[in-house]
């Protein structure tokens, strides 16, 4: 059965009748006041370039699509920059426009991972399949919403998105429960089921069992870190993959052969990025000890070759080679969030010397870079800020 492979991407054609703000210097942040001037600055030029005026976001990259992963981004970083208005067409567009359908009947609510110009000219739903990464993400970001504006329509949605979300993209297998990509037909085989540990959110988790008391959401805590802890060793850096396969019935982790499909990659790199982030969020959110051991252990390697090198590849292959000879803003930055927590003075290092300098107007990287805006901006965000929402 060929396996469906979904991206990492979302931006967007459309801009924004405004002025942009006047540029902040490129320099080393030390404050948090200085932090939220570059966070307000970057998401008032990030609104102007990739996201339309009818809340649709676009990956300028990949053909003007839309991805469910970019939706859910921009409504993550609407609530907590406190932008109602933005997460309110970010949301309506892609409830009106990524919704699964079977004909005129919605099937259930989660979205479409890719939307965009269909091969007869029309734009629309590319791929209905879903990414459940963004449906995660999209399912967090209304419960702080309704938190935060005393939206409770916010936290219905969210609960009836979360036990779709559950049906359809949870397994149990040997008695535990674990977290699927997407429908179980695109990752699940008689003999594996395939992972993507970047799409692993124990914080989301631990979240969710509070509003949704008909699932058992710790199972999926307690499964993440499984899955984080023993596919590490599949890689000679004890680094997560970007994806990994699952033995259904030897219940060991395993490379994905290239015959199950050779777009799932054996592979640190894009994806795996963001287990950083997660795991951060989850450690100085909940004071997760499983977190911090992670994030104290599994970073060693890259640690090591920072501290030698001041540079860190941007792909590891599973044998420790360094697959390329770029490094890229995406990663740095995510290894800023995981660094905050066990070695602040290591992600002052990485901020100082690769994330600041690439920043001007607004914008880090490139002004395509739909994924690096995202990335960085989601690591620089002051978690003490997220704490006070979530304890609304």
């Amino acid at each position: 059965m060929a396996l469906l492979l979904f991206g990492t991407a979302a931006c967007s054609t459309g801009f924004r009748n405004t002025e942009p703000p006047t540029s902040l210097a490129s320099s080393a942040v030390t404050s948090e006041i200085e932090i939220q001037a570059i966070l307000t600055e970057s998401w008032q030029i990030y609104r102007q370039r990739f996201i339309q005026g009818d809340g649709r976001v676009i990956d300028f990259e990949a053909g003007d699509r839309t991805v469910s992963e970019g939706q859910a981004y921009a409504m993550l970083r609407a609530v907590l920059i406190d932008d109602p208005e933005t997460f309110s067409q970010t949301l309506e567009w892609a409830e009106n426009n990524l919704r699964r359908r079977q004909g005129d009947q919605v099937v259930d609510q989660l979205w479409g991972w890719k939307w965009g110009q269909q091969d007869n000219g029309q734009w629309g739903l590319i791929d209905a399949n879903f990414a459940s990464d963004a449906d995660i993400d999209a399912a967090f970001a209304l419960i702080l919403a309704a938190r935060r504006w005393q939206r409770p329509e916010y936290l219905e949605l969210a609960q009836v998105k979360l036990a779709d979300l559950w049906d359809y993209s949870t397994v149990e297998i040997n008695g535990k429960r674990y977290l699927l990509p997407g429908p179980a037909a695109a990752f699940q085989t008689e003999t594996h089921v395939y992972l993507n540990p970047s799409y692993l959110a124990p914080y989301a988790f631990r979240l969710f069992a509070e509003v949704d008391r008909a699932h058992d959401w710790q199972q999926l805590v307690d499964s993440s870190y499984e899955i984080l802890e023993d596919s590490a060793s599949l890689s000679a850096l004890d680094l997560p993959g970007d994806w990994v396969a699952l033995n259904v019935d030897s219940g060991n982790f395993e490379p994905i052969s290239d015959s199950s499909n050779s777009d799932l990659k054996n592979q640190y790199g894009f994806d795996a990025y963001r287990v950083w982030w997660r795991i951060a969020w989850d450690e100085t959110l909940f004071n997760a000890a499983p977190a911090r051991r992670y994030l104290e252990d599994h970073l060693q390697a890259l640690q090591t070759l920072w501290q030698s090198d001041q540079t860190i590849p941007a792909e590891f292959g599973l044998q420790g080679q360094a697959l390329v000879d770029y490094g890229t803003i995406a990663q740095y930055a995510m290894l800023y969030a995981g660094w905050q927590v066990v070695n602040p003075a290591i992600a002052r290092d990485v901020y100082q010397q690769k994330i600041a300098p690439q920043y001007e107007a607004g914008i880090w990287d490139n002004q395509s870079a739909y994924y690096s805006q995202n990335l960085v901006w989601l690591a620089l965000f002051p978690t003490s800020q997220l704490q006070s929402l979530m304890q609304d």
